[in-house]
């Protein structure tokens, strides 16, 4: 590992660093929420740092997947509804639950407010160039259940649980939450979830499609790992043009997604790594891809 998470975050000044733990090991970017005490609720330093780091991921050659995950026993209980600390910047201050609250304010306040929070957040997971793992050690809740939802890959440790919470606080779902899980399960079971607002075992999530693999939770770092280097040592740009075109599948008719495929197979073929798999196949060896 290059470095640890503790240690990228004490050659930090900025205290948020210490709350969004960043490392990057074999071509894998680890980012852990890192409030235990508040079931890692995340604040809107925490966000924007979050969407910072995918961001980044995205652009970044030596970094060819990733893997979010939390520290504790929550993997994240949505958005802070208390205001945790926050240490300055345009969303300093912020009042969020789910992303939204009732409150004093004009007409479009909280529709902003979820478009440049909440919503951004989930966006930046879908729109990561690089497969993106959830590694879901306990509680997802709200935001938090739809920040692991929109990974390609979900992993979760056998004690983790998913809730759409927002029921609960009267509110409506936010975060995405009603573009992602009528997309994974259907809407009859979405709207059973998010009506009622019960908790969903990882077992009952993964057999309704939500979660790829449960593990015991002493096994669910390695298995993310062996996972996320998997992908890592794969076709960094063949992955990244897969998921754009899965991810978009839903919501385009047959004609545009034909047009879109081979559009894809196109400028995926001028890659080293497309010319390294055919010469591989054709030379009976294994390929050695390099994420370009």
């Amino acid at each position: 590992m290059t470095s640890s998470p503790e240690t990228s975050a004490a050659k930090s000044a900025d205290p948020v660093d210490s709350l969004v733990l960043h490392a990057t090991d074999n071509h894998v970017a680890w980012i852990t929420l890192n409030r235990p005490e508040a079931l890692n609720a995340i604040t809107p330093d925490q966000r924007e740092r979050l969407i910072q780091h995918l961001s980044h991921a995205s652009c970044d050659p030596g970094v060819r997947a990733v893997v979010i995950t939390a520290t504790g026993r929550g993997f994240c209980a949505g958005a802070d509804l208390r205001g945790g600390p926050s240490t300055g910047g345009p969303q300093a201050g912020e009042r969020v639950a789910g992303e939204g609250v009732a409150g004093e304010g004009v007409a479009g306040d909280v529709a902003r407010m979820i478009r440049l929070g909440a919503q951004r957040l989930i966006g930046a997971v879908l729109d990561c160039e690089k497969p993106v793992i959830a590694a879901v050690n306990g509680t997802a809740a709200g935001l938090g259940a739809h920040l692991a939802l929109a990974c390609d890959l979900v992993l979760a440790a056998d004690s983790a649980k998913f809730i759409e919470v927002f029921v609960r606080r009267g509110l409506v779902p936010d975060g995405g939450g009603a573009y992602l899980l009528p997309r994974l399960i259907g809407p009859q079971r979405t709207k059973e979830l998010m009506f009622f607002g019960d908790a969903l075992t990882a077992a009952d999530a993964a057999r309704l499609g939500l979660v790829n693999r449960v593990v015991p939770a002493d096994d669910l770092e390695k298995t993310a790992r062996d996972w996320a280097e998997r992908l890592a040592t794969g076709p960094t740009r063949a992955l990244a043009l897969t998921k754009q075109l899965v991810n978009a599948s839903l919501d385009t008719d047959r004609t545009t997604a034909f047009a879109a495929e081979a559009a894809a197979q196109e400028i995926n073929m001028t890659t080293t790594d497309a010319n390294e798999g055919v010469a591989a196949f054709t030379e009976r060896r294994t390929p050695l891809y390099r994420g370009r």
